[in-house]
């Protein structure tokens, strides 16, 4: 009789493979976590300044002149878009979307707050820059930890991208 030269495994054997089966899927799960929870960290980083400055209806628009810039905020005078809108004195702009004192903004007032944000596309591709950098970060771990090169690449690019759109608008 001839044999196939097909041998069984030892239940030892068949037990370390689906014990390291189990290992690299639980790897893989936990990977995809993390990526994940950077990613909606980045988004809910941003949204607090993304959804006024992008989605702009009902909130009070206008323009902040810089007056006097500190450490990480710039104050200035508000002066609304339409008539009827309500001056204010003084309110506060993120230092970073500023070109410094004399400087004057298009900005939303976030509701019931002296905080100012930027709109239009500088104000947009600032609000999503903590996206931008996460997506980077993210880009490591599915391309280094889960193996997705194409992916993690793509990703990565997409980051710096938001990044440097965001530099070249504020910069302008």
């Amino acid at each position: 009789m001839a044999s196939t030269g097909v041998t069984k495994r030892s239940r030892a054997r068949r037990a370390g493979e689906n014990a390291y089966g189990f290992l690299l899927l639980a790897k893989n799960v936990a990977m995809a976590l993390v990526a994940l929870l950077i990613l909606v960290a980045g988004v809910w980083s941003s949204w607090g300044d993304a959804k006024p400055s992008t989605l702009t209806k009902g909130l009070e628009r206008g323009t902040v002149t810089v007056s006097d810039c500190g450490d990480e905020w710039c104050t200035g005078s508000f002066t609304p878009a339409r008539e009827g809108g309500t001056s204010r004195g003084r309110v506060r702009i993120d230092e970073t979307v500023t070109n410094g004192t004399g400087d004057r903004v298009p900005v939303a007032l976030k509701p019931g707050t002296d905080h100012a944000v930027r709109t239009g596309a500088a104000g947009m591709l600032h609000a999503w820059v903590p996206f931008g950098g996460s997506l980077l970060l993210t880009s490591l771990i599915v391309a280094g930890g889960l193996g997705l090169r194409r992916t993690g690449w793509a990703m990565g690019l997409l980051g710096a991208a938001l990044l440097g759109a965001s530099f070249a608008t504020l910069t302008l």
